[in-house]
């Protein structure tokens, strides 16, 4: 492309204004595509792992830069790391709504900038791969009502009972009210009355989750 008088003055202009000008807050974006169109001829971008643009700059010059990749609209909305390692430490202890409440206290917030809730936990946990409270304790050994009901010979209301009594040593695992229950404890020892007794293979009829 041959450049024309006017076009080379302009340039020669730009060669000592452009940082200036490129910098200016009051330049309008439309100056700056007028000072690229002036200066470049054409770029070549190559996006892999980092962007590598090839530019060639009117009269022949080239040169090459490596710029970092644009995050994309998911990599912006993404919880901080940070916030994901706090989040795994808690669960260790606490239900996904304590969760959210510790990490709001503290200041964190979600990769939209909003406060976290258990809904939002429960997706930073499912796109990070963390497991839940409930699934670390029961992984630790600890047992659920079917599970520790059967082991006593009981029915899961008994159970619940001996809980609310404190007899047995239990915690809440989940904002749906389930109970999980230390294993290798000693049954109470209050007995068992005879309407305790299941017959092999009969459901249970006490409340699934919340009450046991």
């Amino acid at each position: 492309m041959t450049v024309d008088e006017e076009h080379r003055e302009r340039i020669l202009a730009l060669a000592v204004d452009v940082p200036a000008v490129w910098r200016d807050p009051n330049t309008p974006q439309r100056e700056r595509k007028r000072m690229l169109a002036l200066l470049v001829e054409d770029v070549t971008l190559l996006k892999q792992r980092q962007v590598t643009a090839h530019v060639r700059f009117r009269g022949g010059a080239t040169t090459t830069l490596t710029l970092p990749r644009p995050l994309t609209a998911w990599e912006l909305r993404a919880t901080s790391a940070e916030a994901r390692e706090q989040m795994n430490a808690l669960l260790d202890e606490y239900t996904d709504a304590q969760v959210a409440a510790i990490l709001n206290e503290r200041g964190l917030r979600t990769g939209a900038g909003e406060a976290f809730d258990p809904v939002s936990v429960q997706w930073v946990r499912s796109s990070a791969g963390l497991t839940s409270l409930k699934e670390r304790l029961l992984a630790a050994g600890m047992l659920t009502g079917t599970q520790i009901a059967a082991q006593f010979g009981v029915r899961r209301t008994t159970i619940g009972r001996w809980r609310h009594e404190g007899r047995l040593e239990a915690r809440i695992c989940n904002e749906m009210g389930q109970w999980l229950y230390a294993p290798q404890q000693a049954r109470p020892s209050d007995g068992r009355l005879p309407s305790e007794h299941a017959a092999p293979g009969a459901k249970d009829s006490s409340p699934v989750g919340g009450a046991v």
